[in-house]
């Protein structure tokens, strides 16, 4: 699952679906909000002067009153996972110059660190040519902090970061961006491969660079995002070896396969093998259908997020279903129009919340903030990984691959 610090298809109950079908825009509203979120990601480039490598902001500042308000943590962070996305979307909505400055920065990160983190400062590269590490002064304490989880490595962020530079290989020449990408994989294959269970991968490191903590559990979405790195780096070079690599993720995935009930488990415990059966997670239920030649049962785990995490047209990122996700919705629009549900697809972007920021960006739920039902960390006490109500860069990137029908797991409109 993805966890970000201190921050933030066939069966539909009858009478919601008709609801939200009725109230649902045409799909020229849909591919208008596309655009829009496409020029709002571009606009956030292009606010930063010159043609150099910069990283944008995940969250905008919220709302007053708004739960996050204090939240340091998020004030200047630009994680990987949102910046790679903005990286696809760009690509997706064909801004190649605006792609590449976000691109170059992920691309500092991957050859010339030891290994990526989670979130960096927004803005600019630093001095050195890398990203700077984000943090922020704490008044109360007197002294500069930095957060655990942002300069941790989470498997699923650097497999996101992988799919980035591969977007951008696919339509530039410079070997250097096959080579971040690889060097990528190859991290996650040292330090992520597990043989417990059914094998796969675990969910990377925690913390800082003096004491990480490796994370034991393995995540349906994490193997699901190399299952198709992988499969996009068997293209080319060393083919058999990242086929064997793809097999080894997806069949993670696989395992995690529910026929009885047609879901998929979000993954396992800390053990590597207990089924996780805490939370149910949309992510883990959309994102299988992405993979090439998903099975066509897989399929019907459509129908469990739309009945478990259903609000209205759109979707919760759990099934308490307290509000909805943006990113997950606009994620399910994506699943809908390559599944020719084009009435769906309208319904979910008709209950999206309407965009109240300047920089045009989605909020990433339409509530104060919304549960998820996990941890941000291994030191957490309570399920404390939650969204909150203010403008959000993933989602709005995510809009942007709905509206274009884009595949973020194949590079394709299809």
């Amino acid at each position: 699952m993805r966890r970000e610090s201190r921050r933030v298809g066939l069966i539909l109950a009858g009478c919601l679906l008709a609801a939200g079908v009725a109230a649902a825009p045409r799909s020229a509203a849909l591919q208008a909000g596309g655009r829009a979120a496409c020029r709002a990601i571009a606009a956030q480039v292009d606010a930063v002067p010159g043609d150099g490598p910069l990283l944008l902001r995940s969250y905008d500042a919220p709302a007053a009153g708004d739960p996050s308000a204090d939240e340091a943590a998020l004030a200047t962070a630009a994680f990987s996972y949102d910046n790679a996305l903005a990286v696809i979307a760009l690509t997706a909505c064909d801004r190649p110059a605006q792609a590449r400055r976000v691109a170059l920065a992920l691309r500092a990160a991957a050859l010339g660190e030891a290994r990526l983190r989670n979130a960096y400062r927004a803005g600019p590269l630093g001095e050195t040519g890398l990203p700077l590490p984000n943090g922020w002064w704490d008044a109360a304490e007197g002294r500069w902090v930095e957060d655990a989880y942002q300069m941790g490595t989470a498997t699923g962020n650097v497999a996101w970061t992988a799919l980035a530079m591969l977007a951008i290989a696919a339509r530039d020449d410079d070997p250097a961006w096959r080579a971040a990408a690889v060097r990528l994989a190859e991290w996650t294959l040292a330090h992520s491969a597990d043989t417990r269970g059914d094998g796969g991968f675990d969910g990377g490191l925690h913390g800082f660079d003096a004491a990480p903590q490796r994370l034991r559990w393995k995540s349906t979405e994490h193997n699901a995002d190399l299952a198709a790195v992988f499969g996009l780096l068997a293209r080319g070079a060393d083919a058999e070896r990242w086929r064997i690599h793809a097999a080894q993720a997806r069949s993670f995935v696989a395992a995690q396969w529910d026929a009885a009930q047609g879901r998929f488990r979000v993954g396992t415990q800390s053990d590597g093998v207990t089924p996780n059966e805490s939370t149910s997670g949309l992510d883990a239920q959309l994102w299988p259908l992405l993979l090439p030649d998903a099975p066509a049962e897989w399929w019907r785990a459509l129908a469990w997020a739309e009945r478990l995490h259903g609000v209205r047209g759109g979707f919760d990122f759990n099934a308490d279903r307290d509000g909805i996700w943006s990113e997950g919705t606009a994620q399910a629009i994506l699943i809908y129009r390559r599944a020719g549900r084009s009435s769906e697809a309208r319904a979910a972007y008709a209950e999206l919340p309407s965009v109240r920021s300047a920089s045009g960006y989605l909020d990433a739920t339409d509530r104060p903030s919304i549960t998820t039902g996990l941890a941000i960390g291994p030191d957490s006490t309570t399920d404390d990984f939650r969204y909150y109500r203010r403008p959000h860069l993933g989602a709005t990137a995510w809009l942007v691959l709905g509206a274009y029908r884009f595949n973020p797991f194949t590079l394709r409109e299809r």
